[in-house]
C-alpha cells in the first residue's frame, strides 16, 4: 500500500478493485439469497451476476455459507453501528425515535432482500455466526426499547417489546411487499417517494396510547388507540 506526501496510505487499484468484488459479491448473494432462497442458489449463479466464475468467488469467500455469514454480520452490524450513532448523538428522545425510524426504513426499503434473508435464513448459518447475528439484533433492538421506554415510561415489558417488533414488521415487510407487488425492485424516485409515508406510519404506531390500564395483560376487545 503506498503513502501520498502527507504519510497517509493509498489503496492499490488492486485492492480498489477487490474490496469492490466484495461488495459485489455480498449484494449479488443478498439479492439471490432473497428471491430465491438459500438452497436454490449455488456459486456459479452468484459468480455469473458479478461477471465472474463460481470458482473465482473463492478468492473473497471459504464458501457458500461463509459468504452467507459474511452478508448477515454486516448487515447487522450496519443496523447496530447506525443505532448506536443515533442514540450516542441525538440527546432529544424524541429526534431519537426520529432518526431510528428514519434509518430503518431506509435500510429496509433499500436492502428488502436482506430483511428476508434475516429472516428466512438464519438456520443455515454456522453456529458462531449465527450467535454473533443474534446478539447485534439484541442489541439493536434493546437501543430502540430504551428510546421508546423514555416515550412511554409507565408501559410494561410485553407492551414495549409489542411496539417495537410491530414497528418492524410494519417497515419490513412493506419494503418486502412493495418488490412483491411491482415484481421488481421499487425504483429510486418510488422509494424515495414512499418513504415519507412509511416513515409516519411507524410514527403513528410509536405514538399510539392504548386505552385503559393495559400493563402486562391482553388488550381488551374494546381497546382503542388514540394519539
Amino acid at each position: 500500500m503506498a503513502s501520498d506526501s502527507s504519510g497517509v496510505q493509498q489503496k492499490t487499484r488492486r485492492q480498489t478493485e477487490k474490496e469492490q468484488r466484495y461488495r459485489d459479491l455480498l449484494e449479488a448473494a443478498g439479492r439471490l439469497f432473497g428471491t430465491h432462497g438459500y438452497a436454490s442458489v449455488a456459486l456459479d449463479d452468484i459468480g455469473s451476476a458479478v461477471g465472474v466464475s463460481g470458482q473465482a468467488i473463492y478468492r473473497h469467500f471459504k464458501g457458500k455459507q461463509d459468504l452467507l455469514g459474511r452478508l448477515l454480520l454486516d448487515s447487522s452490524y450496519t443496523l447496530l453501528e447506525g443505532g448506536r450513532r443515533i442514540r450516542d448523538t441525538c440527546p432529544d428522545v424524541h429526534e431519537q425515535v426520529e432518526k431510528l425510524i428514519e434509518f430503518h426504513v431506509h435500510f429496509a426499503l433499500e436492502s428488502p432482500e436482506i430483511i428476508r434473508v434475516q429472516e428466512q435464513e438464519m438456520s443455515q448459518l454456522v453456529d458462531a455466526d449465527r450467535a454473533a447475528v443474534r446478539q447485534m439484533q439484541r442489541e439493536y433492538i434493546d437501543i430502540w426499547g430504551a428510546v421508546l421506554q423514555g416515550l412511554h415510561a409507565d408501559i410494561g415489558r410485553i407492551e414495549l417489546r409489542t411496539r417495537i417488533h410491530g414497528v418492524f414488521g410494519l417497515i419490513n415487510s412493506t419494503a418486502h411487499s412493495m418488490k412483491h407487488s411491482y415484481r421488481r425492485p421499487p425504483t429510486r424516485e418510488e422509494v424515495a417517494e414512499s418513504a415519507p409515508t412509511l416513515a409516519a406510519m411507524a410514527q403513528a404506531a410509536i405514538n399510539c396510547r392504548i386505552s385503559g390500564d393495559c400493563g402486562e395483560k391482553p388488550l381488551s376487545p374494546g381497546a382503542r388507540c388514540t394519539e
